[in-house]
């Protein structure tokens, strides 16, 4: 296996195609699950269709698992990403406006600009190039919010100091109990 793992890490255009086949994958089962759809996704922002909410909470139980479960192997290694406060809310800002103007977010914007919606396709990809650009051309007005509150690469093991099984297990159990709840109150 670590040949193969280093083989690949070698190979740029392997590392590509296979991100691409995990994009497609990806993009296949969000509109399999009904997420591409904007009545599910605005039913969702309406509190009425937890859909979205059911195949993003199921998405982070198989993908913290499983990426911890590679990380135990030695498969992978982590390297967080240095965050802050003030990145957090002003891509959370941006990341919300545009979920509630147009009704989808990155992810389900390709899914359904895939599925052929020209919504999707004309005003979500259009409007993914303008955002990005506009971002581009501001980013040394935003320096200074995206240092405020700054707390580094932490994480939940980090900061606990424990082992990060110690973390996933919890985290997971109450995420599948969530899962459940909803499922049987019928949202």
């Amino acid at each position: 296996m670590d040949l193969l793992l280093k083989t690949l890490h070698a190979n740029k255009k392997a590392q590509l195609g296979l991100g691409l086949v995990a994009g497609v994958v990806f993009g296949f089962l969000l509109h399999k699950g009904g997420a591409t759809k904007y009545d599910v996704i605005i039913g969702q922002l309406l509190l009425r269709d937890f859909t979205v909410v059911k195949i993003m909470l199921s998405a982070v139980v198989v993908g913290m698992v499983g990426i911890h479960a590679m990380k135990s192997l030695g498969w992978v290694r982590f390297h967080p990403k240095v965050g802050s406060v003030g990145m957090s809310l002003l891509g959370g800002l941006v990341f919300g406006v545009g979920f509630a103007v147009l009704g989808y977010c990155p992810g389900t914007i390709a899914g359904a600009a895939g599925n052929g919606y020209l919504d999707a396709l004309i005003g979500g990809i259009a409007g993914i190039m303008i955002g990005a650009g506009l971002f581009a051309a501001l980013f040394p007005r935003f320096k200074r919010i995206l240092v405020l509150g700054r707390f580094g690469d932490i994480t939940f093991p980090k900061l606990f100091k424990a082992n990060h099984w110690f973390v996933v297990v919890p985290v997971a159990a109450l995420i599948v109990l969530l899962l459940a709840w909803l499922e049987s109150s019928g949202l």
